[in-house]
């Protein structure tokens, strides 16, 4: 029988995908067969407007599905009655895993419903919702590869996991009360408790207590928000003084303390779930949340245990990583017993294996979408297609020190892993080679080169280069901010002959050796060149320059010949031995990165001035105070067409100091000055060099009043932001291994 050999491809396995296209086709009349393979989904269909049919299946398909393309050609169908599900073939190397999805409304319904059988079951899911990566140990995708194994589904389970009209045909964590996995409390001696866990967990948060719960990709600090003693507690014992909390409620919960604008509800409320940072809109909550910032990190529950919780915990909820400073997250429970034991009061169990440890991931609502500032959970494993002109090859880019992930090409997509912590700590350093290991496995990687960071001290270069002279492979090096600049256009997809990239971070080594932070690059993926750049400031102290802000401001000040304003500010400081220091050249690398920049105008107004509590706090204190004043125009600055030069800045600062001006009027004109300096250098730039498109990349861009006023002032030019892709080093990797690709073309 005549009729057509349909391929799908993209996220279409664990999806429901198969029934879906069963269902279409059913109510189609066609006749055929629908399988997985190695490559995707594949369709044998005749009879009926197979036209019609073949566009239904991108418009009309499964919410968790993304459908890169649908290709078909005519072929002979096998003769038989009505439209069936093959058994799969192939070992699904080829295809994507789909991420972890939030409880969707149906699966929510029936815990609800006293009269359904998972009324109050912690692990309803189906194949519209429910863990997925967290749960794989490896392809092909189906029960006997996940933690859910041990579990053998009763005869219900059964008939719904065999029935292709069921929402739970095929999916692979189906469970209920019956035969699925349990929950239970226990005291923090390890003692198992009888009755109802979720019960006693209420008690203990209504009682200022901090519990333990064991997640989706991990174990949770969890506490009540509106706990100060808690919150304090909680903080002491875990030696987090500062560091933004994040929080979980119901959607009615964070209307009581944010504006969610519709995007950032929508980006609430999604598959994804993430921490979405809201503007805070009432002081009801303590600040010890988020000591000095504006915006709170809420997110809404995603697993049932979580919805269990908080349908009956009435507010919202402490909910941050279950770990030792440091340390990655907690995802056994024997680990939690040992490591979490000092923290919490009490424990919230399961006996479901976490098979992969994923962090919430934590986005912001940009001016052209999300903005993701960690790719956890629910985005990990997802892929972003190569831009075009990119040569179709496998590569292994190894990211850099900070903020670490991995990305892998092949088959014209580029995976980009989870955050794995910092490589400073020895157990993300673990977890980063488990993580190259497992990947390359799951994904039947064998890559063609390996792309590092220039720096030959971090671990992920040492790493990446080791990884190629074992396999004989070459090992591409890419600078820093090179690769930031990639990574911004790659995911836009970019394919131009030049762009201008403004790229501000902290630091990252640059082709001269030198270390480089605030930055303007002309270029594309092959290469690129600086043609800008801030007037270069020592670093003094060296990584100590990173952790207290009050350095870069003396040195900042003393190159405006502000000496007596450094001195009278910073007053308590040993000033003169870092001067001394300075003067020798004894650590003290010369540096233009916009984030010490940032943070010594921080220090100049009191922000985080003896030590930073965690990257990045005097900067996010700093636009914290800015968006109490906005419309206060920039500072001045001097440049000769390359160099920035922030004196003027510095000298403006110290005059409304001494004037009594407001400190939030000096953080916005402060932050405007970082808009028009940079702005006005790329609209420069691309003029100059005739390039439509500029780049917007770094950790710096992470401050969405910053990346939208710059936006704007960039209007008429396309502008590459963050995105999916982290603006910090998260994004590294990504960028790598596009440079790669295209030196590979080259070449």
């Amino acid at each position: 029988m005549r009729g057509r050999r349909i391929r799908v491809r993209g996220q279409v396995q664990g999806v429901g995908f198969r029934p879906f296209v069963w269902q279409l086709a059913t109510r189609m009349g066609l006749s055929g067969a629908v399988l997985n393979d190695a490559e995707g989904v594949l369709i044998h269909a005749a009879g009926g407007d197979l036209d019609a049919f073949e566009r239904a299946l991108s418009v009309e398909a499964p919410g968790l599905s993304v459908v890169d393309a649908v290709e078909s050609e005519a072929a002979d169908v096998a003769h038989q009655q009505g439209f069936v599900i093959a058994a799969s073939g192939g070992s699904g190397a080829e295809t994507r895993v789909t991420p972890d999805a939030a409880t969707c409304p149906d699966c929510l319904a029936e815990i609800r419903d006293p009269a359904e059988r998972r009324h109050g079951y912690a692990f309803t899911n189906c194949t519209h919702c429910g863990p997925r990566f967290t749960i794989l140990r490896e392809l092909p995708y189906d029960r006997a590869s996940t933690t859910m194994a041990p579990f053998e589904m009763c005869a219900a389970c059964r008939a719904e996991y065999d029935d292709p009209a069921d929402r739970r045909f095929h999916a692979q964590p189906v469970a209920c009360p019956d035969c699925g996995p349990r929950v239970w409390a226990e005291d923090r001696d390890g003692q198992k408790l009888d009755g109802d866990a979720v019960a006693r967990v209420v008690d203990w948060l209504t009682e200022g207590r901090i519990v333990a719960i064991k997640g989706l990709g991990g174990f949770h600090l969890a506490c009540d928000a509106r706990n100060a003693e808690a919150i304090t507690t909680l903080r002491k014992r875990k030696g987090r003084p500062g560091k933004p909390l994040a929080l979980m409620a119901t959607l009615d919960s964070v209307t009581a303390h944010a504006a969610p604008s519709p995007e950032e509800e929508a980006l609430l409320s999604s598959p994804v779930a993430p921490i979405v940072l809201l503007q805070r809109c009432s002081d009801a909550l303590p600040d010890g949340l988020a000591p000095g910032q504006a915006r709170l990190g809420w997110m809404l529950p995603y697993t049932p245990l979580h919805h269990l919780l908080l349908d009956r915990f009435d507010g919202p909820l402490v909910m941050t990583s279950g770990n030792l400073s440091g340390e990655p997250q907690v995802i056994g429970n024997d680990e939690a017993r040992q490591k979490l034991s000092a923290f919490a009061d009490g424990f919230l169990m399961h006996d479901r294996e976490i098979a992969r440890r994923l962090d919430d991931g934590v986005e912001i609502a940009g001016p052209a979408g999300p903005v993701v500032l960690r790719r956890a959970r629910g985005r990990v494993p997802g892929t972003f297609a190569l831009p075009d002109g990119l040569p179709d090859r496998q590569i292994v880019a190894f990211g850099g020190q900070l903020k670490s992930a991995i990305c892998l090409t092949k088959n014209g997509q580029a995976m980009l892993s989870h955050h794995m912590g910092d490589l400073d700590d020895a157990l993300s350093v673990e977890e980063f080679l488990k993580a190259d290991a497992d990947m390359a496995a799951l994904f039947d990687h064998r890559p063609e080169a390996v792309a590092v960071d220039l720096h030959p001290d971090f671990r992920a270069t040492r790493h990446g280069l080791s990884r190629a002279e074992n396999l004989g492979i070459p090992a591409i090096e890419v600078q820093h901010h090179h690769a930031h600049m990639a990574a911004a256009l790659g995911e836009a997809g970019w394919t131009g002959e030049a762009a201008v990239g403004i790229i501000l971070d902290g630091l990252g080594l640059g082709e001269d050796g030198t270390v480089w932070g605030g930055e303007i690059l002309v270029g594309g993926y092959g290469a690129a060149q600086r043609i800008g750049l801030l007037k270069p400031a020592p670093l003094a102290g060296g990584d100590r320059a990173q952790a207290e802000p009050w350095r870069n401001a003396v040195v900042r000040l003393d190159q405006a010949g502000l000496s007596e304003v450094a001195d009278r500010l910073f007053a308590d400081r040993p000033v003169d031995a870092l001067r001394a220091a300075v003067t020798a050249g004894f650590n003290a690398p010369m540096s233009s990165s916009a984030g010490r920049l940032f943070d010594a105008v921080a220090a100049c107004l009191g922000l985080a001035v003896e030590r930073q509590s965690y990257e990045g706090e005097a900067a996010m204190l700093l636009e914290a105070l800015a968006m109490l004043a906005p419309g206060s125009g920039g500072y001045p600055y001097e440049t000769d067409g390359a160099e920035i030069d922030p004196a003027p800045m510095f000298e403006a600062i110290a005059r409304d100091l001494a004037g009594d001006v407001e400190r939030e009027v000096i953080a916005a004109r402060a932050l405007g000055f970082f808009v028009e300096a940079f702005a006005d250098a790329a609209l420069s730039a691309s003029e100059a060099w005739g390039a439509d498109t500029v780049a917007l990349s770094g950790g710096c861009f992470q401050n969405m009043t910053l990346l939208r006023h710059v936006s704007e002032r960039l209007k008429g030019l396309r502008v590459c932001g963050p995105g999916l892709v982290p603006a910090n080093d998260g994004g590294l990797a990504f960028g790598q291994a596009l440079v790669a690709l295209a030196r590979m073309e080259a070449n």
